[in-house]
């Protein structure tokens, strides 16, 4: 079909994401970038001219959900194109390739011409105007401030496929926030691959946050992950601005001094505990949440209890529990003594355990109070679900529209 008459008519897009928040971030941003040239998105691959999946290959379980969202995709709309992006595709494109059904293969390098590629590879072009001709209102938006990581934790493959770090120049990331608002949200998160990395000319994350308050009227303010050696007396000095969530991701990963020089991590424990009592002391009702890998390889028995017993002690709001997944062309894929499937199993188990513990003992600590939450949709015949700034859910029953509403609630 000529560019003229595919412009005139317009595809129906259907974009997926697996993933970090940055990926989320990034598929959000494609969304905007097709609506803005007369494209339409439309919920389904069954619906659509082209089928655009995001993909994630931190571990081998996200490859498979790749994989097997895209032959799905195919079987469900076999004229439509389908597009595998993102880091598997980076990693691993002849893999992909190969997939029956699979048109066009675009990496993390080639992403930023997504929309031209998928243009020039065309689909069926049915255009009409079905589907959302704008992107779908939701209360948070994600925004990308910079990308890549120079770190190389011996079990990551995302400086690979994500490359050296590098951000956005402060005055970008606050016009991007300032659209955001101007949308509609009522939050904005920052996010990227390390934002803890974040530089601008020599201005960090803490010049960059002072930028968005200043600059901004945002009304909440997120941020995706940091690390323990990133937290300092002047970063969390900010949180003194109530817009900025009283909510931190810090990774751990292991509670284990030994495990974490072999995973190549850049603390120790005794930095982590120091990161959190920093932070406890100037934001009380902070919430933390952390990611924790179990069965890293050579991981004792021992190694593991001193996890457990440290994640107990820390009483997260939310703890991640990943398996360890050994990733080709890492450091630890090469590592000798792997803990048995097993064992990595019932070690998860019971991580996951305590983090279901963790979830409601934080929770417990605000019950009977009054926090502002943010209304996000509803979630069956007159429920609404929320979010609260230090990252509790809530839900109501009302039968008004409370969708993007921030409102106080006393917590059951």
């Amino acid at each position: 079909m000529p560019d003229n008459e595919m412009e005139k008519r317009g595809m129906r897009v259907a974009l997926d994401t697996l993933g970090c928040k940055l990926n989320q971030a990034e598929t959000e941003l494609l969304a905007r970038q097709f609506v803005e040239v007369g494209h339409h998105l439309v919920a389904q691959p069954g619906e659509a001219d082209a089928y655009i999946l995001n993909t994630c290959t931190v571990t081998h379980v996200a490859d498979s959900k790749s994989r097997r969202l895209l032959r799905m995709a195919h079987r469900q709309n076999p004229n439509a194109l389908v597009v595998a992006a993102g880091c598997y595709a980076q990693r691993a494109p002849g893999e992909l390739e190969q997939i029956e059904g699979i048109g066009l293969v675009v990496g993390n390098d080639e992403k930023a011409n997504l929309l031209k590629l998928v243009e020039r590879a065309g689909g069926n072009h049915r255009g009409g105007s079905a589907g959302n001709s704008g992107a779908e209102m939701r209360t948070r938006s994600l925004v990308k401030v910079q990308d890549g990581c120079n770190s190389f934790c011996a079990y990551c493959i995302v400086p690979m496929v994500r490359g050296r770090e590098r951000s956005l120049l402060i005055g970008q990331v606050v016009n991007e926030v300032r659209q955001r608002v101007a949308d509609g949200y009522k939050e904005v998160v920052l996010t990227g691959t390390k934002i803890g990395s974040y530089n601008d000319g020599g201005a960090g994350l803490k010049g960059l946050l002072e930028g968005i308050l200043e600059e901004t009227d945002v009304v909440r303010l997120r941020l995706s992950s940091l690390q323990p050696q990133e937290i300092s007396p002047g970063l969390i000095g900010l949180w003194d601005d109530d817009r900025l969530c009283p909510h931190f991701h810090l990774a751990l990963q292991s509670g284990s001094d030994a495990v974490l020089d072999r995973m190549k991590r850049q603390y120790r424990v005794s930095d982590y505990k120091k990161a959190v009592s920093l932070i406890r002391g100037q934001v009380p009702e902070a919430a933390i949440t952390t990611d924790i890998i179990v069965g890293f390889p050579g991981e004792t028995e021992d190694e593991f209890e001193e996890s457990y017993r440290l994640c107990r002690e820390m009483e997260f709001a939310r703890i991640h529990v990943f398996n360890y997944s050994p990733r080709a062309g890492t450091e630890a894929a090469r590592l000798p003594h792997p803990v048995e499937s097993k064992v990595r199993k019932q070690r998860s188990q019971r991580m996951l355990a305590l983090a279901e513990k963790s979830i409601e003992s934080f929770r417990r600590r605000f019950s009977g109070k009054t926090m502002t939450v943010l209304w996000e949709k509803q979630t069956g015949a007159g429920v609404w679900s929320g979010m609260t700034g230090n990252y509790i859910k809530v839900y109501k029953k009302s039968d008004e529209d409370l969708s993007n509403r921030m409102l106080p609630v006393k917590l059951a």
